[in-house]
């Protein structure tokens, strides 16, 4: 296998899926295997205040390998996709400088495209509109405020969940702090996807196998301290609309600390709330090539390191990337 060691052929892996795919597995194997860097493409793992809740890689896998933008940002700081695609920019040079294989790894599938496809630039609008889209939200609650978009902004908020108060707060902050919408911003020419051809592994398991993974997981969570995780979270006293705040099992597990249902109810409604998110995520990676169409995506169901399977899974993975690799460096 001819792994290129220079950056003449800027070359980055994606591996992407919905959450408890096996994605965090299958890219520390190809960093081993690809001499790689494993980069964070996932909105929740950025925070450093949610090392339980958002499964981060433990200790020793970030040992074996690089790992970067995995816990850089506090919990108050509400992360952005420009924020991220600017670090993960930089993080993919570096790896490209040392030699070794970028690696993008997470299921936040608006990261992703922002680099293979580019980013439309919206500008800030401001600390006032801000303020009085949370005030809103808290007021009026989400549905109300998104019937407001409605009649403002149909463009933008018929792509909005009426419940959803973190999309619906941001959409109601841009239009009135720049007088247009998202959907107008997202229309107009923006940054340039990233210089580099993409190889992706898409993983796409089947639904319940899935739904026991998840169910397994959070239980592994909660015996690991993610209870003990968001009452620190929660001592903190900060804004319940910050991402970090809305992380999943952080809404479910305040209810728990504050006395308002029993832990088991909770685990189920987390559990419920990450298997609708998983299915929303995989529509969307089904919908959404990334890297060059068909030829640069290969699609396989849940990664893991049972035995005969992942043996025979990994080859095909292996032998799919390396082909693109030595194609792209030939063709450099």
């Amino acid at each position: 296998m001819n792994v290129p060691k220079t950056t003449e052929a800027k070359t980055a892996i994606i591996v992407a899926g919905p959450t408890c795919s096996g994605k965090s597995a299958l890219a520390l194997d190809l960093a081993r295997t690809f001499g790689g860097t494993v980069i964070n493409a996932d909105s929740m793992q950025v925070y450093r205040d949610l090392h339980i809740l958002t499964a981060r890689p433990d200790a020793a896998d970030e040992a074996a390998v690089p790992h970067r933008l995995y816990g850089v940002l506090d919990a108050a700081v509400p992360g952005s996709v420009a924020w991220w695609r600017s670090e993960a920019l930089r993080e993919m040079d570096a790896a490209w400088a040392e030699g070794r294989m970028p690696i993008l790894c997470g299921g936040t599938g608006m990261y992703l495209r922002a680099l293979t496809d580019g980013l439309v630039e919206v500008p800030d609008p401001g600390d006032a509109a801000r303020t009085e889209a949370r005030r809103l939200a808290e007021e009026i609650g989400p549905e109300a405020l998104h019937a407001r978009l409605m009649q403002v902004d149909p463009e933008t908020a018929s792509g909005l969940r009426p419940n959803d108060t973190q999309r619906i707060s941001r959409a109601w902050e841009v239009w009135t702090g720049t007088g247009h919408g998202l959907a107008w911003w997202r229309s107009q020419p923006g940054l340039p996807p990233a210089p580099c051809r993409f190889v992706s592994v898409r993983l796409d398991p089947e639904r319940e196998g899935l739904r026991r993974a998840i169910d397994s997981r959070f239980g592994q969570m909660l015996e690991a301290g993610a209870l003990e995780e968001v009452s620190a979270l929660l001592e903190r006293g900060l804004d319940p609309v910050l991402p970090a705040m809305r992380a999943h099992g952080v809404p479910e597990l305040a209810a728990v600390l504050r006395g308002e249902v029993p832990l088991e109810e909770a685990r189920k409604s987390a559990v419920l709330a990450i298997g609708r998110y998983t299915r929303r995520q995989a529509t969307w990676f089904r919908h959404h090539a990334l890297g060059k169409g068909d030829d640069g995506m290969i699609s396989l169901r849940r990664y893991t390191h049972s035995a005969q399977e992942s043996e025979s899974q990994y080859e095909k993975i292996e032998n799919f990337i390396s082909e693109r690799v030595d194609a792209a460096a030939r063709a450099s």
